[in-house]
């Protein structure tokens, strides 16, 4: 039977932080626009949290599954390709934590949403629906698009581009145009991350056929690649901040771009 450090080691808690950036991020714009509203923010933490951890019990599933967490893998061995955690716990577990994960998401939505319009109300619930799929075929089942280089389109829409926006709305109630200004840095953020662990684990990758992006345009393009990630943020960063300038206290942020 799988420990408690297993579970704890599977549920991956490095990786809640980016995970937790766009809601934030949201989060924080809902301030800025004073419209915060505390209950929907603290669902949004926790919904988010319990779809990371869902996500990251699928990747270690689907990755054992394939072959790709071997001896070869550079960084942390996966709870399940070690045995400590088998597939049929890691089953239940992903049962249990995506169930969570919905009923959070469904009372998150209702509180944001049905007061203003059901229409919104159901298109938040297909939303949640397919952050659990897309988590789930990220690396398992027979079609995971994380193994044709579709990993970086998923965290970019899924980590910045969606949920920044979303919780926006579920706080306030409304959308604003500039608040796409910073998803699209989170995005973009969130990408440079898994950009970094790709280049990491490319060779282990290109011999398990799993096709990254740094394995479809090479080690030395994916340099490249990872800085237009992190200089495109940084655009879109400074370009939300000008628009909105009051201070100088504003770009204080610019101090930690890496030189």
């Amino acid at each position: 039977m799988a420990t408690t450090k297993s579970w704890i080691n599977a549920a991956r808690p490095r990786t809640l932080p980016l995970a937790l950036s766009g809601i934030f991020m949201g989060c924080g714009l809902a301030w800025f626009y004073g419209a915060i509203h505390a209950a929907v923010s603290v669902l949004a933490i926790v919904t988010a949290t319990l779809i990371q951890i869902f996500s990251n019990f699928a990747n270690d599933y689907g990755d054992s599954q394939r072959g790709t967490d071997n001896e070869f893998r550079l960084g942390p061995i996966r709870t399940v390709q070690s045995g400590e955690i088998t597939k049929k716990e890691m089953e239940t577990g992903m049962i249990v934590v995506g169930g969570l994960s919905f009923l959070t998401g469904i009372m998150l939505v209702y509180l944001g949403t049905w007061h203003i319009s059901k229409i919104a109300f159901f298109t938040f619930i297909g939303f949640g629906i397919l952050s659990l799929v897309a988590a789930y075929f990220y690396t398992a089942g027979k079609k995971s698009y994380g193994y044709i280089g579709l990993g970086d389109l998923f965290v970019f829409l899924f980590f910045g581009l969606l949920p920044v926006p979303g919780v926006f709305y579920l706080n306030a109630g409304f959308l604003q145009g500039d608040i796409f200004l910073p998803a699209v840095t989170i995005g973009f953020f969130s990408t440079g991350v898994l950009n970094l662990n790709n280049m990491r684990d490319i060779q282990n990758d290109r011999n398990s056929g799993k096709i990254t992006i740094p394995v479809r345009i090479g080690a030395r393009n994916a340099r490249f690649y990872h800085l237009s990630m992190i200089l495109g943020g940084w655009i879109f960063a400074l370009v939300f901040t000008l628009k909105h300038f009051h201070s100088f206290w504003q770009l204080l942020f610019v101090v930690t771009l890496p030189v």
